[in-house]
């Protein structure tokens, strides 16, 4: 078994070229902005619930869509006011009492 002594200088050389690399693929990088509008599956992730409970949701007005077509659409803001009301009060499920 051979074994290779690592200085101090290797390691500072090391990190030197590995943030290099990462200054190089983040030069480019630009978020993507916040979409106003969200579809189905992005408010279900948001709010780690299922199809049916959005639905449930949706029926009992407890979340406010629109619909165009054959899609719904759900405003980010009014979904961000959702989860504050239930943040606000932990009795509460998505502004109805639980």
């Amino acid at each position: 078994m051979e074994f290779e002594l690592v200085t101090l200088q290797d390691l500072e050389n090391l990190k030197r070229e590995l943030l290099a690399e990462l200054k190089k693929m983040l030069e480019g990088y630009k978020p993507e902005p916040e979409r106003r509008w969200l579809k189905s599956a992005d408010v279900q992730k948001l709010l780690g619930i299922s199809a049916g409970t959005l639905q449930t949701l949706r029926n009992r007005a407890m979340i406010p869509y629109t619909r165009l077509g054959g899609v719904i659409y759900y405003n980010r803001e009014e979904v961000k006011k959702v989860l504050e009301i239930n943040e606000a009060n932990p009795h509460l499920l998505f502004g109805k009492l639980r």
